[in-house]
């Protein structure tokens, strides 16, 4: 899988996105909740890095992937179909992916999405990682905590085109 950001834009944004990925995955499993502050980190990693990762040009556009994702992610929110901190969380990762990487985002996201669901289910039922965090709220929820996925892919998709 090939993706056309480039490895400098990416290597731009990987040091700031990191910790906002792992602390949404991570509080998405504890407390089956994305923070709004994290939402917002991310928007201003973007805001702030991404006039020095892209051509002007390119950032400006970029915003309009925001718009987008939004718009699909609250009407798939008021469906049922996923939570609103997921849909902001989407929202304010999408200008980070250039349009023409969206089709191949799609395909990974899937596999990441099934890879997070195995590892998260498996876990579940292994005590000594478990009995790590037990109190986490995903353990027990019938919901699936897709903060981690959408963290996850964010990361491998700025990883890959590093590589």
């Amino acid at each position: 899988m090939e993706f056309l950001l480039p490895a400098k834009a990416a290597w731009w944004f990987l040091p700031f996105v990191t910790p906002i990925c792992v602390w949404v995955a991570w509080n998405d499993m504890a407390f089956m909740k994305i923070p709004n502050k994290a939402v917002m980190a991310l928007f201003a990693v973007y805001l702030v890095i991404g006039p020095i990762a892209f051509p002007l040009e390119l950032w400006l556009w970029q915003w309009l992937n925001l718009v987008v994702v939004l718009a699909v992610g609250f009407v798939m929110n008021m469906a049922g179909g996923l939570g609103a901190g997921d849909a902001k969380f989407a929202a304010a990762a999408a200008p980070f992916v250039l349009v023409q990487d969206a089709a191949s985002l799609l395909f990974l996201f899937a596999a990441v999405t099934l890879a997070a669901f195995a590892t998260h289910r498996g876990a579940k039922h292994f005590a000594p990682l478990r009995n790590l965090v037990p109190d986490w709220a995903s353990w027990t929820n019938r919901k699936f905590p897709m903060g981690f996925p959408l963290a996850g892919t964010l990361l491998i998709y700025l990883l890959l085109a590093i590589a």
